[in-house]
C-alpha cells in the first residue's frame, strides 16, 4: 500500500513562482502590503482568498460571526466548519492555500468606536459587509478619520442580473465602489454565489491595481 506524503512548497519556492508570474517589482509591492478585509461572508472570504493567492503579504481578517449552513452556497467555508468563528475557519483555509501569508484575525463586530484603531496600520480596507448601515459607518470612518488609506467597497451584487452589470467605479481619490449599485438582497432572489464572487473579484482586483499604482478603473 502506497503512503501518501504531503509536500508543501517552501516559502522561497512559492515566492519564486509568484515573481515569475507577476514580475519581481510588482510582487514586492504585493508582498509588502497589508490589507484589511472587514466582513468574511460571500464577499470577504472570496476577496481574502484572491489576495492570498496573489501573494499579498499581510491580511487582517475581521468578523464576529460563525459559519452557518446557509453560508455554504457562496462563502469559502466547508461543511465541517459549521459553527466555528469565520475568522478561525478562514485562517485555516487560507493557510492551506497560501501557507506563508501573515494572517491577523479580529473576532469582533466593527463599529464607530473600534474601527479606527483596528484599521490604523493597514494600507487598504475592503468593505465586505451585508448591512447598509455597517457599510456606511465603515466608509465614513475610513474616509474621514483615516486620511490617505484606500477603501474598496461594494454595493449591489444580488440576483441573476447580467455579470456585465458588475463594475468598479472610482468615487474619490481614495474610494472605489464595486457592484451594480442597485440590486438588493431583499429584491426577489437574493444572493447567488456566482454574482457575489464576481463582485468580490472586482474588489480584490482593484486592491491589486492600487498596490501596482494603477489608480484608474
Amino acid at each position: 500500500m502506497w503512503e501518501v506524503v504531503e509536500l508543501i512548497p517552501t516559502e522561497k519556492e512559492i515566492m519564486e513562482a509568484l515573481k515569475e508570474r507577476h514580475g519581481q517589482e510588482l510582487q514586492h509591492k504585493f508582498s509588502a502590503a497589508k490589507v484589511a478585509v472587514c466582513g468574511l461572508g460571500g464577499l470577504g472570504s472570496n476577496i481574502a482568498i484572491a489576495l492570498a493567492r496573489a501573494g499579498v503579504g499581510k491580511l487582517l481578517l475581521v468578523d464576529f460571526d460563525r459559519v452557518d449552513i446557509t453560508n455554504l452556497h457562496r462563502q469559502q467555508y466547508k461543511a465541517s466548519q459549521i459553527g466555528r468563528y469565520k475568522t478561525d475557519a478562514l485562517c485555516e483555509n487560507l493557510r492551506e492555500i497560501a501557507p506563508y501569508v501573515t494572517l491577523e484575525q479580529c473576532t469582533v463586530r466593527v463599529d464607530e468606536k473600534n474601527a479606527e484603531e483596528l484599521l490604523k496600520n493597514v494600507d487598504i480596507v475592503c468593505e465586505a459587509f451585508d448591512d447598509a448601515r455597517c457599510k456606511a459607518m465603515l466608509a465614513n470612518v475610513v474616509l474621514e478619520r483615516l486620511p490617505g488609506k484606500y477603501l474598496v467597497a461594494a454595493s449591489g451584487m444580488a440576483g441573476l442580473g447580467s455579470a456585465n452589470m458588475i463594475k468598479t467605479r472610482k468615487m474619490t481619490k481614495h474610494f472605489y465602489l464595486c457592484g451594480d449599485g442597485s440590486s438588493d438582497v431583499n429584491d426577489g432572489l437574493g444572493l447567488v454565489s456566482s454574482r457575489v464572487m464576481l463582485c468580490a473579484a472586482h474588489q480584490a482586483h482593484m486592491v491589486l491595481r492600487i498596490l501596482a499604482g494603477e489608480m484608474e478603473v
